[in-house]
């Protein structure tokens, strides 16, 4: 039935999505020359209706070349966005190209860009109010997935467990397959391996869930054999799975597929290349644009108390070099600087100090950082040696985030976790940014972390 279903949503995404891009345009044409009157009508309006036409029929190829139409039950809201809006720009650039080329067409371009609003924006509230929709009903019990579990171990109940907690998923397990039945009545027993065949006959689960033991991995044969001979598709949860990224990366050695433990974009050298020209351009403008600031800070500092206005800490960085680390000074000279966190209510900061603090001026000099290349804009944020030592032999996967530029801002800062907070907590947030990196998602980090108030708002350690 699931399948059924997902048929049918997927032909109505794609026939609502039509339906609200070939009326953007004549909707765009109305609001351009009739509620803003900003131009002369040089294009017949049959003309832009039958430019809507042609939009929509590219839109829509072009939306599903990018991935659009699939099945997003497992895939967040925000995957899908960042889909739907590099689509939507590639076929603007297209059009504004063609129409560039054609010199006798006189499409007019502030009706093109409202359309491009218009559209966008109708496609993405589309979206955000099906999940709504859909996590209501799958809440119900309605547009459920049917799944067979393979195993009863550790990553069996983790998967379990996981589905349980997250409902709007819409997965319903009907029972699991083991070599032996589960202490505790976990969830319904259905059989042993050598019966698999025959019980997904009768049950005839949408997907099969394999979560076996390292025990039971010589089963694997037997499994996909099984599911394929039954026509059932078939997921597999590694015995390792939880030493795995959530997105692993597989290169090919001689036919044998070769998975990276570890993926991370910015070992690109095309994806490197456009963060540090983000970070050079963008440290500039900052640089550039706070300079007065800074002038009235490093007044402010001198005169506050004796010492230097630019207090320089060591700090670890990429590839765990260290490096010094620039802001202006908020404290009293003192010998705790590199071994005890700062508080709130801290002594050894001055009136003035609590002040660049407070607006988080103190952190503009890190632009200097970002300049030289010790630092990013967006990133993890360093920490000094001590407690990297600390932290390495307490905290899993703690030294991943050195594989990339600590930043001034990042995905765990604007999620709240800075200061006195779980630092597990900020290296998973750490690693997520780490694994999902793109341009898309720096610029999204820097506008939560100045529309939220939190601009360099970071953990003060000194």
């Amino acid at each position: 039935m699931i399948r059924e279903n997902q048929q049918l949503l997927n032909q109505l995404n794609v026939l609502s999505d039509g339906l609200i891009i070939f009326t953007s345009l004549p909707l765009a044409f109305w609001l351009y020359f009739y509620v803003l009157p900003w131009g002369v009508i040089s294009v017949p309006f049959s003309d832009y209706v039958v430019l809507g036409g042609c939009l929509t029929a590219v839109h829509l190829f072009t939306y599903a070349a990018f991935g659009l139409y699939h099945s997003f039950r497992r895939i967040p809201l925000t995957d899908e966005l960042s889909r739907l809006l590099p689509a939507s720009l590639l076929d603007m650039v297209l059009l504004l190209s063609y129409l560039f080329v054609q010199h006798e067409v006189h499409f007019s371009r502030g009706t093109l860009a409202i359309f491009f609003l218009l559209s966008t924006g109708g496609l993405s509230c589309k979206r955000i109010l099906l999940r709504k929709l859909l996590r209501y009903f799958r809440q119900q019990g309605y547009n459920q997935k049917h799944v067979v579990v393979l195993g009863c171990g550790h990553m069996a109940q983790i998967y379990y467990a996981a589905i349980v907690r997250e409902r709007e998923l819409g997965y319903a397990v009907i029972g699991y397959v083991s070599s032996e039945e589960a202490e505790g009545g976990w969830i319904s027993y259905l059989g042993d391996f050598s019966d698999l065949e025959s019980i997904l006959e009768r049950t005839k689960p949408d997907e099969v869930v394999s979560a076996i033991d390292i025990a039971d991995y010589p089963r694997t044969p037997q499994i996909i054999a099984a599911c394929e001979k039954t026509g059932t598709k078939l997921s597999i949860i590694p015995f390792y799975a939880e030493y795995m990224p959530t997105a692993p990366q597989f290169d090919d050695v001689g036919g044998i597929p070769l998975m990276n433990i570890r993926r991370i974009p910015l070992d690109n050298l095309f994806n490197a290349f456009c963060k540090r020209a983000m970070d050079i351009v963008g440290s500039l403008v900052l640089l550039i644009l706070t300079l007065p600031i800074m002038l009235v800070c490093a007044v402010g500092v001198r005169l506050s108390s004796p010492g230097p206005i630019i207090f320089r800490q060591e700090r670890v960085g990429r590839n765990k070099k260290t490096f010094y680390m620039y802001k202006f000074r908020s404290m009293r000279l003192n010998t705790k600087q590199n071994t005890a966190w700062s508080t709130n209510t801290d002594s050894r900061k001055t009136p003035f100090g609590s002040f660049l603090r407070k607006f988080s001026l103190d952190e503009f000099p890190q632009f200097f950082n970002v300049l030289k290349g010790d630092m990013s804009l967006v990133g993890p944020r360093p920490e000094i040696p001590y407690f990297v030592e600390q932290f390495k032999e307490d905290v899993p996967l703690y030294m991943v985030k050195h594989q990339v530029r600590p930043g001034i801002t990042g995905w765990a800062q604007v999620h709240d976790l800075r200061g006195d907070t779980s630092i597990k907590d900020r290296i998973d947030h750490d690693i997520y940014y780490i694994e999902h990196w793109s341009l898309l998602l720096d610029i999204k980090i820097l506008f939560m972390t100045v529309f939220k108030g939190k601009f360099m708002n970071q953990e003060k350690l000194r």
